[in-house]
């Protein structure tokens, strides 16, 4: 099952998958990965992330519990195949490094951002390879066109795919995503929204990626994917809600020197 979604009085949830995307070119974004936990002796998809060193994955904050035991799995395409490429890393319970100013009973406030380390580093090769970040406080233009990820429902209460899905998802920038008739005071400079209108991110989607394109033809991750609409995923003038990368580099940079939570904490779902 999905982490519990949250709604409150404004209108929000936390993900669930791709809405009106396609099926993503197989390993054509090889740092996604696919975080699962385990249940009655198998282990389930819950929530996308990203391959940031051969060791470390950003995901959601709210998708980070301490009380499961996860795995991540690099190199996968379709969930319910296995193809070959794949690379099944357990994770240490001591391991989950979620911010400190996360609160799971305010996703609207923000911080909605955690990092694991792997118990072995990633064999990286043509299926699995490492995302790059955009630089700290880097803020895109308005109608970027980046694209989401994930393995997230194919609509509102629908079903999750087994093939990674995509979807073109143009940045809608904080003086539009701001105003009174799209997200409010709900969003924060610290995120970043994209899309809006038919396309959007769902349940299970959380933690994936915002892919956004570089001036050199590469890939930049700019968001890990936190919430959207209580009223449904693809909610006119309610786009995708990231949590925005670049106001987190010298956070994400602390924790991997130290290797450990030190002031940190983990969430507690």
């Amino acid at each position: 099952m999905l982490p519990r979604l949250v709604s409150n009085s404004w209108a929000q949830a936390i993900l669930p998958r791709v809405v009106n995307g396609e099926d993503a070119v197989p390993y054509s974004w090889p740092w996604q990965v696919s975080l699962q936990y385990e249940k009655n002796g198998s282990f389930h998809h819950t929530c996308g992330g990203s391959l940031i060193a051969p060791d470390w994955v950003v995901t959601a904050g709210h998708c980070i519990s301490s009380s499961l035991t996860y795995q991540v799995v690099l190199g996968d395409y379709n969930l319910a195949v296995k193809e070959g490429p794949e690379q099944v890393i357990p994770i240490n319970s001591g391991d989950l490094f979620v911010h400190p100013l996360w609160n799971r009973l305010c996703v609207a406030c923000g911080n909605d951002i955690a990092l694991i380390k792997l118990s072995r580093s990633a064999q990286l090769g043509d299926a699995v390879q490492l995302a790059s970040l955009p630089p700290a406080g880097d803020i895109l233009p308005n109608e970027t066109p980046c694209y989401i990820t994930g393995w997230g429902r194919l609509y509102t209460n629908g079903p999750l795919p087994d093939k990674l899905q995509q979807a073109l998802l143009p940045v809608v920038d904080y003086e539009h995503c701001s105003r009174w008739n799209w997200w409010g005071s709900t969003v924060k400079k610290t995120m970043v929204c994209a899309g809006g209108d038919i396309r959007s991110g769902c349940n299970g989607d959380s933690g994936g990626p915002l892919n956004c394109p570089t001036d050199d033809g590469g890939w930049q991750v700019h968001g890990v994917t936190s919430f959207v609409s209580s009223f449904g995923c693809n909610t006119q003038r309610k786009p995708t809600v990231f949590t925005r990368v670049s106001a987190f580099i010298d956070w994400i940079e602390e924790v991997r020197r130290a290797g450990r939570p030190g002031g940190l904490q983990e969430s507690h779902l």
